[in-house]
């Protein structure tokens, strides 16, 4: 097997990961004897540790000597809450390292694949790099940009409705795109919902029906905390974390109600209009470690989201019905004034889901 199959193995341990290691990346490591044998396996542990190297040498043990890692990002070379891995691959005795992507954080940024040359072992660097940077885009723009990736997701009828005119919405899609909308909450950090949303809906924003060892953290975009702490979500803040983010003039009084659910409570500037500020809010959720959110909407968030360049992808969820006009839409109004200035996306997957079907764009 050549260097990209094996990498592509290790990519798909580090997909593992997705949601339960920020703010660290998502990483896997493979190592294989001389003979070509597999003696190691590893993927970043829940909460970003043990990496993914270390996981695969401790299985691999005295056969790690002479071995090849296939490691998806650089090897960290810093002191952390753990020794760097780049130390524990050249005390394993590998004699090799392949990697896809160095890692941009400063602390790392290169002086991994130095540390590794300096002891000797021969070092490949970008295979399959952008899978791998497709894979760790959230970590890679929170170290880049400070902001966390944003995937969008809209749930419509072929005429773009996400509701009738009195708000019935469930359900629009059948069970098996809901259960694929779990799926994709349980490979983010995090769940968002605006404050519309979160008082129309009352929603719980778990991973349900699937086993899931971990849940996203969940978080509602509410200036004035208008949501009631007796809700699905404060009443189980202490199980599963919930981040209340709210502007400026949010009542004391329910600032410390929400609080007292074991909620967090962030407060954000607003606009002029008396809305969150988006980028702020987001910034601040990365600077707390956020590196991969899902937003579920509803139509007046998707819209801001979109109109502030903070949507990295959208996953769309078309049902086969027709509302019509009088339907609710999916967006908000986005201010264009000529059709050259709509956003134009690009086609990243097209999946049939049941009776649903899905696709997924970049913007």
């Amino acid at each position: 097997m050549s260097d990209e199959s094996h990498m592509r193995a290790a990519l798909a341990l580090a997909a593992r990961g997705l949601g339960n290691t920020w703010p660290n990346p998502a990483v896997g490591c493979i190592l294989l004897a001389a003979n070509g044998r597999v003696v190691g396996r590893g993927w970043t542990q829940p909460g970003g540790r043990p990496h993914a190297e270390r996981r695969a040498l401790d299985q691999a043990g005295a056969a790690a000597r002479g071995a090849t890692a296939y490691v998806t990002l650089e090897p960290c070379a810093h002191h952390g809450h753990t020794p760097p891995c780049a130390e524990g691959l050249i005390a394993a005795g590998v004699a090799r390292v392949v990697t896809a992507l160095t890692d941009p954080d400063p602390r790392v940024a290169g002086r991994g694949h130095a540390m590794l040359r300096a002891a000797g072992i021969a070092v490949t660097e970008g295979i399959c790099g952008p899978e791998a940077r497709a894979l760790n885009a959230g970590f890679l723009k929170r170290v880049e940009q400070g902001l966390p990736f944003v995937t969008l997701k809209l749930a419509t009828t072929l005429d773009g409705r996400i509701a009738t005119a009195g708000g019935e919405s469930r359900w629009i899609t059948a069970g098996q795109a809901r259960r694929a909308v779990h799926a994709m909450r349980l490979a983010h950090d995090a769940v968002m919902v605006g404050a519309g949303t979160a008082l129309a809906d009352d929603p719980d924003l778990t991973v349900r029906d699937m086993g899931a060892a971990h849940q996203p953290l969940r978080i509602v975009l509410d200036s004035h905390l208008r949501h009631s702490p007796d809700s699905r979500l404060g009443r189980s803040a202490r199980a599963v974390p919930v981040w209340m983010v709210h502007g400026p003039e949010a009542a004391a009084a329910a600032r410390a109600a929400w609080a007292a659910t074991g909620a967090e409570v962030i407060e954000i500037a607003t606009t002029t209009g008396g809305s969150i500020d988006l980028r702020m809010a987001l910034s601040a959720l990365a600077a707390r470690g956020l590196t991969r959110i899902f937003c579920e909407g509803g139509g007046t968030l998707a819209a801001g989201l979109i109109r502030a360049g903070l949507v990295d992808e959208l996953a769309h969820l078309s049902a086969g019905c027709l509302i019509g006009a009088e339907g609710l839409p999916s967006l908000a109004g986005l201010g264009l004034q000529a059709l050259s200035e709509a956003p134009r996306l690009r086609l990243i997957g097209v999946e049939a889901v049941g009776p649903d079907v899905l696709t997924r764009w970049a913007i």
